[in-house]
C-alpha cells in the first residue's frame, strides 16, 4: 500500500467491524483514503462513542469533511436503536396519514426528516441513506415494505421531497434509494439477483417516477442492484454502463452524486474486488463496502481508483443553507400528535 494518501479520495465508503478503530484499521483509512465510512448497528452503542468513532475516522484520513453515513429510516431500520436513542416511525405511517390529511402528512414527513437529520448531526453523521423512493406492487419481495411511503409513486413523490427538504434544513445530506425503483423485485437483492421485465414506458409510470422528479432536488442516491432488462438483460443497475447512462443519467435525468449498494449483496457476482471495479466502470460515482476489515478492504481499494473530476464536481456542489437543529423528543412528540390523525 502507498506511504501517502492520494491527493483525491477513494471513489469508496468503507464500513468497520466494531464501535472502535483500532490501530491497523486507521493506519489502512489513512494509507488508502476512502472517501468516507458507513455506520451499522454494530457501530453504535452510545452518543460519545459514535462520535469518537467518527472523529477518528476522520483524523484517519485527514479531512473534516469526510461524510460519514448511515440507514436511518426509521421503523425496523435504524441503525441508532432503542432504547439509547428514540424510535421513529417507518416511512409507510407518514403515507396512510397522507392519505387522510394531506397537509399533516407533509408536516410530519418533513418534521421527521428535520428530527432524524438533527440527531444524525449531533453525533457526527452528515449523510442518511434515505428516504426510499420505491413504489412497491403487489407480489413483490417484502425487502421494501414498510420502509416505503406508500404504493403511489405520487405521494411517494411528495412525502421523500419532504422528507429530504426538513433533512437538508438541518444540514445533513438525503440519499434517496434505490434508482431506478426496488418496488417491483420479487426477490431481495441482498441474497439473490432480481430481474424487472416490466416495459419501460410503464416503469416511466410507475417505479421511475418519483426518481425523475426527484433528479434535480436529491443530491445523492443510492443505484439498485435490480436487472432492469429492457436496457440489459443481464447486468444489475450497479454494473451496467447502460442502465447507469442510458436510464438514470438520460431517461430518468439524475444528475447528483451516485452510489451504489453494498457490493457485500448477492445480486453480484465475482470477488468484492471484481465488484468494486465493476461498480465503478459502470458509471456510478461511489463504491459502497459496507462490511469486512483490512484484509478485505486491501484488493477493494486496490481494485478503485479515486474520484472521478465528474464525481468530485458532483459532491462539490453547494447544498440548501442549514437552519437551526430542532428539538428531538419535542419533534417527535409532535410527530406523533399528528400520526394519530390516521
Amino acid at each position: 500500500m502507498a506511504s501517502s494518501a492520494p491527493s483525491r479520495p477513494l471513489a469508496v465508503i468503507f464500513g468497520a467491524p466494531d464501535p472502535v478503530l483500532n490501530a491497523d484499521q486507521k493506519a489502512f483509512y489513512r494509507d488508502a483514503n476512502p472517501l468516507g465510512l458507513i455506520l451499522f448497528k454494530r457501530n453504535c452503542e452510545s452518543p460519545d462513542q459514535v462520535r469518537r468513532l467518527c472523529d477518528d475516522f476522520r483524523n484517519a484520513v485527514g479531512r473534516e469533511d469526510a461524510p460519514i453515513l448511515i440507514d436511518f429510516e426509521g421503523g425496523e431500520h435504524q441503525r441508532m436503536e432503542p432504547p439509547v436513542w428514540p424510535a421513529f416511525p417507518a416511512p409507510a405511517a407518514f403515507g396512510r396519514l397522507y392519505a387522510k390529511d394531506a397537509l399533516a402528512g407533509l408536516r410530519a414527513t418533513r418534521l421527521n426528516g428535520a428530527a432524524i437529520g438533527t440527531l444524525l448531526r449531533q453525533h457526527g453523521v452528515t449523510v442518511d441513506c434515505a428516504p426510499l423512493a420505491d413504489v412497491p406492487v403487489a407480489g413483490a419481495d417484502p425487502v421494501i415494505g414498510e420502509r416505503a411511503f406508500g404504493s403511489d409513486p405520487e405521494v411517494v413523490t411528495v412525502l421523500a421531497r419532504a422528507f429530504m427538504d426538513g433533512m437538508a434544513s438541518v444540514g445533513v445530506t438525503p440519499i434517496i434509494k434505490h434508482i431506478p425503483g426496488h418496488g417491483r423485485a420479487l426477490v431481495d437483492s441482498h441474497k439473490d439477483r432480481p430481474f424487472v421485465d416490466t416495459d419501460l414506458s410503464e416503469l416511466d409510470r410507475t417505479d421511475f417516477l418519483p426518481f425523475a422528479r426527484l433528479n434535480r432536488t436529491a443530491p445523492w442516491a443510492m443505484v439498485a442492484h435490480v436487472v432492469y432488462t429492457g436496457v440489459d438483460a443481464q447486468n444489475p443497475a450497479t454494473i451496467s454502463k447502460d442502465a447507469v447512462q442510458m436510464l438514470i443519467r438520460d431517461r430518468i435525468g439524475f444528475d447528483g452524486v451516485l452510489i451504489s449498494d453494498c457490493i457485500y449483496m448477492e445480486s453480484l457476482g465475482g470477488t468484492l474486488a471484481e465488484r468494486a471495479a465493476a461498480v465503478q466502470g459502470a458509471g456510478v460515482d461511489i463504491v459502497l463496502s459496507s462490511h469486512g476489515d483490512v484484509d478485505e478492504w486491501t484488493p477493494i481499494a486496490a481494485s478503485v481508483k479515486p474520484l472521478t473530476d465528474a464525481a468530485a464536481s458532483r459532491l462539490a456542489r453547494p447544498l440548501p443553507p442549514t437552519g437551526a437543529m430542532v428539538d428531538v423528543a419535542g419533534t417527535l412528540e409532535e410527530i406523533t400528535g399528528l400520526l394519530a390523525l390516521a
